[in-house]
């Protein structure tokens, strides 16, 4: 990579990650950095809109990074996280780990001059690290909602100095949303949708309500099938024949995806015992483009929806 390549860039980096780690100094005048939004304290109450320079952009949250590419903007991009991986070249960049298990020797390595950061990400520790280091950092929040996608394309637009380029992407959105939320608002007869995370040890993580799962569910003109509990829990047998699902939605990635003639899955006999495990109805998507909420949503939604009812939805 570049750095291996540049001996003095690699000393100075081992040098500002000592300095950042060991002593925990602030660099912020020297270096002429702009606060960290999202982390601010009571005297750095100013949130940050627009980064004074993104040439060495990472992105944390897949959601981000499509719309960094969508924005044509991907030349600033020097890294990513592991759930950056759409496009499909973003994943020849270096990867900095797993949204929520980032250490800041993995961010420092990369000398960012701008980081754009889903909400969630972590540990707090590693942010706190981040911060004293003054790393110029924007946290995008997740809301799982069509605003909030459109809301997500306005930072990233309004952070990268990209606001005209952000407009017009968030209005093709806007209105593909809207299309979809059109179509399926006639449907009367909504099919119950149970979204299984994993199932380790043969126990279903399930997802309860307002997850990013139980909303794209409901954007497919689908019922969440388990709605005594938010979040994500374990479902007993008890749980499973009162959900009664019509339709199991699962990702097609990881350790837990559905085999392809789903044997495994319906060898517990409380999920086979349902109307979607007697029909195999199982549908598996990949997991950014069904739960990400990027520029990518309204098509996940209408590919849902046709698996959910067997048509179209234009």
């Amino acid at each position: 990579m570049f750095f291996a390549n540049n001996n003095n860039l690699t000393s100075r980096i081992k040098s500002y990650r000592f300095a950042t780690i060991i002593a925990g100094c602030l660099l912020s005048s020297a270096a002429g950095l702009v606060p960290v939004a999202g982390l601010t304290t009571s005297a750095q109450a100013e949130e940050v809109k627009t980064f004074t320079d993104s040439s060495r952009l990472v992105t944390v949250g897949g959601a981000l990074t499509e719309i960094v590419y969508a924005l044509g903007l991907e030349d600033k991009l020097i890294a990513r996280d592991r759930t950056s991986s759409y496009p499909e070249s973003v994943q020849k960049l270096p990867d900095i780990g797993y949204m929520r298990q980032l250490s800041s020797e993995g961010v420092l390595s990369v000398a960012p001059t701008a980081m754009l950061v889903v909400e969630g990400s972590g540990p707090q520790e590693t942010m706190d690290v981040l911060k004293r280091a003054s790393v110029p950092m924007i946290i995008v929040p997740e809301v799982y909602t069509a605003q909030g996608i459109l809301d997500k394309i306005t930072a990233v637009g309004q952070a990268l100095g990209a606001q005209d380029k952000a407009a017009t992407l968030a209005a093709k959105v806007s209105a593909d949303l809207k299309s979809v939320e059109a179509a399926t608002a006639g449907i009367t007869q909504k099919k119950r949708v149970l979204f299984i995370l994993s199932r380790q040890g043969g126990r279903l993580l399930a997802s309860g309500q307002n997850t990013a799962a139980d909303s794209m569910i409901k954007m497919a003109g689908g019922v969440n099938a388990i709605d005594a509990f938010q979040g994500y829990k374990q479902l007993t047998d008890e749980a499973l024949d009162q959900a009664a699902p019509d339709l199991i939605l699962m990702m097609n990635t990881g350790a837990d995806k559905a085999t392809e003639d789903h044997s495994e899955l319906l060898s517990n006999p409380a999920l086979a015992a349902t109307p979607a495990g007697q029909n195999k109805a199982i549908v598996t998507m990949d997991g950014l483009y069904l739960l990400g909420f990027g520029p990518r949503a309204a098509e996940a939604a209408r590919d849902l929806s046709q698996s959910l009812y067997s048509k179209a939805v234009q």
